[in-house]
């Protein structure tokens, strides 16, 4: 089973989206390039603790 983690967005830092992870296979912190609302345009999103 996965952890929620949260993104949150490096330009207006927004926390948009939720998702899960398997933390035992993937140590680092997630980054995806995903559409912000707030910007209106693609960023890179973050994981949060």
């Amino acid at each position: 089973m996965g952890d929620k983690i949260i993104l949150t967005c490096t330009e207006c830092l927004s926390r948009n989206y939720t998702t899960k992870k398997n933390k035992k296979t993937h140590t680092e912190r997630m980054e995806l390039k995903k559409f912000c609302k707030k910007c209106g345009k693609h960023t890179i999103h973050k994981e949060t603790k």
